[in-house]
């Protein structure tokens, strides 16, 4: 569930760099390693383990630069080599296999995970179409309590916002999305708007799993293009 590409420390320097990442321009000034391990282990702090088939440091490479082009913005990769990463997964926090590429003029890699994601499990709820609203679009972050969840929800240009309704059960933490002040609860026009909203949970997320109450779905985690940056609280 979680972004499988994570900046190096700091993040990245001036409007170009920046440019060049959203543009996956990167270019490649080195030698990437030969195929590593067709396996690995997706570690859990409980001790739980997973293993998962691993990419190799060209099919990571690949995914992450979709074009080479030189004369605009570009991001210069000088090397890779196998290490780890932490990401949000549906059974919490875990540490995934990931090659880690070195950028020209940073001290610190750019990460990609390497691990393939599995299949998420069939959710323990229906989809409740008998609501108004929409899915949540997207999960952004988890504070390092858990007691707190960050999620991007849709609402119309003629209503007070979107709001998010939360549901916790042993296994899953369930979440409604709705418009405020718009009677109906749907959305007023075809035009959408995308907003943060904070749900301030009962206990923490744990390993309990997010799920969309509209689609009985897990809620993807994605990055926050197209999203106002003033998250709300709910």
């Amino acid at each position: 569930m979680g972004e499988a590409v994570q900046l190096p420390k700091g993040g990245l320097r001036g409007q170009a760099d920046r440019q060049a990442h959203e543009n996956q321009n990167f270019i490649l000034r080195g030698e990437l390693p030969g195929a590593g391990p067709k396996d690995g282990q997706v570690k859990w702090p409980g001790g739980d383990s997973l293993t998962r088939p691993l990419v190799g440091a060209d099919q990571s490479y690949r995914t992450l630069a979709g074009t080479h082009d030189v004369g605009a913005p570009h991001l210069t990769v000088t090397g890779a080599k196998p290490g780890t990463m932490t990401m949000v997964t549906s059974r919490g926090p875990a540490t995934v296999p990931a090659w880690l590429f070195s950028l020209d003029g940073y001290a610190t890699p750019l990460k990609q995970a390497a691990a393939v994601p599995s299949k998420p499990p069939p959710s323990p709820i229906e989809a409740a179409h008998d609501i108004p609203g929409r899915p949540v679009d997207r999960l952004i972050r988890i504070t390092d309590d858990g007691r707190s969840v960050t999620v991007v929800a849709p609402h119309g240009v003629c209503d007070e916002g979107a709001g998010v309704d939360v549901l916790e059960t042993r296994g899953s933490v369930v979440l409604s999305a709705a418009v405020k002040g718009h009677e109906g609860g749907g959305v007023c026009t075809k035009r959408s708007r995308l907003q943060q909203v904070t749900v301030k949970l009962e206990r923490p997320v744990g390993d309990r799993v997010l799920l969309d109450a509209l689609t009985g779905r897990p809620v993807p985690y994605k990055g926050l293009r197209g999203v106002s940056p003033s998250p709300s609280a709910s």
